[in-house]
């Protein structure tokens, strides 16, 4: 913080000084690194919070599985507005984009890249592509009028696609790859799993 001191001249007028009080400069400085430090611990805390009920589900499966079930239930609520609910169905397409997108990237770097060792190459190729049209559902979703009945009808056809999608996931291949991989294995795969979604969450 700068101070102004008056002094004269060699001609005896009056000129102005001005010096730095580094007092001053030091507590500004000290306040930033507080506030920079509280807004990285506050976003550690919101990406925990987010990723913990995958942690807490268990295993990369049964974590898996819950965030299907969260987001099916996202679906649900989506399902349940009416078309005067444009605020709502953005916020909740928003909340299904974000939940899809990090489980993609523990599925497609994690998940599926086991599912390859283990042998089921084409089986996590077609997992791999299937995610593809997820995203297209997606961009056509944000690309259209969410107060029209179209746009429910295209919600309703994405749901039916992902729960075909996540059946697969939960009833054959999931359940093969965690019988096949030794407990060691499933406990790296779990950590790896979690950090790829702590990335997004």
């Amino acid at each position: 913080m700068a101070t102004t001191t008056q002094a004269r001249d060699n001609k005896g007028r009056f000129k102005h000084e001005s010096s730095f009080d580094l007092g001053n400069l030091g507590k500004l400085a000290g306040a930033t690194a507080a506030g920079a430090a509280l807004g990285v611990l506050a976003m550690l805390g919101r990406k925990a919070a987010v990723q913990s009920p995958t942690v807490l589900a268990g295993d990369w499966m049964d974590g898996l599985i819950a965030e299907h079930q969260a987001v099916l239930k996202l679906f649900d609520a989506i399902e349940a507005t009416d078309d005067n609910a444009a605020g709502r169905r953005t916020m909740l397409l928003t909340q299904i984009k974000h939940a899809l997108a990090k489980h993609a990237l523990e599925e497609e770097n994690v998940i599926y890249p086991a599912l390859r060792e283990a042998g089921k190459i084409e089986e996590a190729d077609e997992l791999t592509r299937e995610h593809g049209y997820v995203k297209q559902y997606l961009y056509e979703l944000e690309n259209m009028t969410n107060t029209s009945p179209a746009f429910l009808e295209k919600v309703r056809k994405f749901r039916a696609d992902l729960e075909d999608h996540i059946r697969e996931e939960e009833t054959e291949l999931f359940p093969a790859l965690r019988a096949q991989l030794p407990e060691e294995k499933i406990k790296t795969v779990t950590v790896a799993m979690n950090k790829e979604g702590f990335k997004l969450a």
